[in-house]
């Protein structure tokens, strides 16, 4: 059993409890501890009172509606193994900030990828898009869940990729026995000789994969190089996959707008991988 938790963030909304599910059953496939976080949500002053009148009693809503939020989702969770250890825990201060750090040392954080309602919309959503841009582990941001097909399919952006992204992508499909499907695209075909460019990167990812296929012999592994936009291809591609797996790259261009297309359009769980 993995001593480090699996942290899955909750609001009370259905989405967000969906995320509660998957982190579970990760948690299960993993042997891991389930921690389940939730952060009360601060709202803006939209009008000065000067004695406070008021303010008390929103907040002592919010902080139930995370208290009953976590209790719901620990109650969800349970559901999925009876052996499942699971803790929950308040966290204070800002939420984007807050789940995010609540991610340190974990095996990875789980998030949903927008609540629901006048608040939540805004609260979820600019914390799974925070969260998953910046916390120090991997983030995986569940949308509607998908069928499983048995496929986790891994982004490579930069065919000198990073070894964590290939390291998890390869660790899931061997927990999940399912197939790995590499994926490199570019926007841009070349103006001549694109034939013969496909063909080079096609046999330099071959070469990439072929070490990990060594590390994962029962992993069935193949791959697909051609062109058009990367966020694009990926993102349909979780329609299908158990998981897209992407790599996270700082910066508001290149590989980072990629991430953020994948991020937005896609229709099933998407977990983006730090540097190692």
């Amino acid at each position: 059993m993995s001593a480090k938790p699996i942290v899955a963030a909750t609001d009370g909304s259905e989405e967000s409890l969906r995320a509660v599910d998957w982190a579970a059953r990760e948690a299960v496939l993993r042997g891991a501890p389930l921690r389940i976080v939730s952060a009360a949500a601060t709202l803006p002053r939209m009008m000065d009172h000067h004695d406070g009148s008021g303010l008390e009693d929103v907040t002592d809503v919010l902080l139930d509606h995370r208290d009953r939020a976590l209790a719901t989702a620990a109650a969800r969770a349970a559901k999925v193994s009876p052996d499942l250890l699971v803790d929950t825990d308040n966290l204070p201060g800002a939420p984007a900030l807050a789940v995010t750090e609540s991610g340190s040392g974990a095996l990875m954080l789980v998030v949903g990828s927008r609540g629901v309602g006048a608040f939540t919309a805004l609260i979820l959503g600019s914390v799974s898009r925070y969260a998953a841009t910046h916390a120090s582990c991997p983030v995986v941001v569940v949308r509607d869940q998908t069928t499983a097909n048995g496929q986790v399919a891994v982004g490579i952006g930069d065919l000198d990729a990073n070894p964590a992204t290939l390291s998890f992508a390869f660790e899931e499909a061997a927990l999940r026995q399912a197939s790995l499907l590499a994926v490199h695209a570019w926007s841009t075909p070349p103006v001549t000789g694109a034939e013969a460019f496909q063909e080079q990167l096609t046999a330099k990812l071959a070469a990439l994969l072929d070490d990990w296929r060594a590390k994962y012999p029962g992993v069935p592994v193949s791959q697909d190089v051609g062109w058009g936009h990367p966020g694009r291809a990926l993102a349909d591609l979780s329609a299908h996959a158990d998981l897209v797996v992407i790599g996270r790259h700082p910066g508001p261009h290149g590989p980072a707008a990629v991430t953020h297309a994948v991020l937005s359009h896609a229709h099933g769980p998407v977990v983006t991988v730090p540097s190692a």
